[in-house]
């Protein structure tokens, strides 16, 4: 499902999703597209666990330009553990992960035992 930046934000800030979209700057030794892992979530991204697994900190400077302006969304990139922007005009939605155990739970079983060549092949897909 194709979701716009409005649906995007706002699934973002109760859950994680795992999203497809077109990069905007291909590489040849990369697909066309890129998956991630992201949120917006403050319970996720404010814990504990948050802070130390996924070693989230909070943005220290506004961004110099208006990301809604270029149909951007600012995400929290769980693999990369940085903050990227995504388009909402390519950003395919593959999967809703409720913010809370749940999460833990899939990232304790599927994403913390990944190597980095498997981190890489997730993304590269």
């Amino acid at each position: 499902m194709i979701a716009g930046t409005g649906t995007l934000n706002q699934l973002l800030q109760e859950n994680v999703l795992e999203v497809r979209f077109t990069r905007r700057r291909p590489s040849p030794d990369k697909g066309p597209t890129r998956r991630m892992l992201c949120t917006l979530c403050p319970e996720i991204l404010n814990s504990v666990n948050g802070r130390t697994v996924l070693n989230y900190l909070p943005p220290t400077k506004p961004l110099k330009f208006n990301p809604t302006a270029k149909n951007l969304v600012m995400v929290w990139d769980i693999l990369m553990q940085d903050f990227r922007l995504i388009n909402g005009d390519s950003c395919d939605l593959l999967t809703t992960i409720p913010g809370d155990e749940k999460f833990w739970e899939y990232f304790n079983s599927t994403i913390l035992p990944m190597s980095s060549d498997e981190k890489a092949g997730f993304m590269n897909t």
